[in-house]
């Protein structure tokens, strides 16, 4: 789960179109199984099948706009978009400058993966993407942190001999530990307060709608289903 560094609070607007008749969803659409792109350019994953169930039991219309994660924040500050929903831990440094649905995930542990079990990943050069959690928490251990822009950026880094280990999300390191010659080393670490979905502190009535919505699903067991389906941990 992912924690941005907040340099762009000053971005923030006072004006709200939250409430208009298109409620744009804000992704990245590079975080599977969160969310991705699928063969067709089009967003996919677990976050697309809940936006959509969501928005449907909200009485909502909603189109979908991708971002890089460097700057999904400032932009839905920007108004480029109504919401954010992609893979964001719900954070006390997020707090201050946006408002959060309830977690439609409790936390979730973040993992080390590298290319041999002997890693000392306390000691070891640690990739992580760029104003993460995962960056945070490596930052703050003995490890020289190496930020790169995208996930996929830091696992190639891993299998090019460039740094020593990956940290990152468990549930998308999972698939790549299964099928690369790499694996799971140290512990899991638990960081953030589950995933929820972002809004600008004006449109509490459109958060509101949303948190109807997720709470709708985990009443009926329909959010839970979904998240084994997509193998995600951290389920109600």
């Amino acid at each position: 789960m992912k924690s941005l560094i907040l340099g762009t609070a000053a971005l923030a607007l006072t004006a709200s179109i939250a409430m208009a008749d298109t409620v744009r969803l804000g992704t990245e659409g590079a975080y599977p199984p969160y969310n991705f792109l699928n063969d067709d350019g089009q967003v996919d994953g677990f976050e697309r099948e809940l936006g959509d169930e969501l928005c449907k039991r909200a009485e909502l219309d909603c189109e979908w706009v991708t971002n890089d994660w460097d700057s999904i924040i400032p932009n839905l500050l920007s108004g480029n978009y109504d919401t954010i929903i992609a893979g964001m831990s719900i954070t006390a440094e997020r707090k201050e400058v946006v408002n959060f649905t309830t977690g439609y995930t409790r936390p979730s542990p973040s993992a080390y993966a590298a290319m041999s079990a002997d890693v000392d990943v306390n000691s070891a050069v640690v990739a992580a993407q760029a104003s993460t959690i995962q960056a945070a928490h490596v930052a703050s251990t003995g490890a020289t942190l190496v930020e790169f822009p995208t996930p996929d950026e830091t696992v190639a880094a891993v299998k090019a001999g460039e740094v020593d280990a990956v940290m990152a999300d468990k549930d998308f390191l999972i698939p790549i530990v299964g099928e690369t010659e790499m694996e799971f080393v140290a512990d899991d670490v638990l960081l953030g307060d589950g995933i929820g979905m972002a809004f600008r502190k004006s449109d509490d009535e459109l958060r509101g709608k949303f948190d109807v919505a997720i709470e709708s699903m985990k009443a009926d067991g329909s959010l839970n289903a979904l998240l084994e389906k997509w193998e995600i941990e951290g389920q109600f």
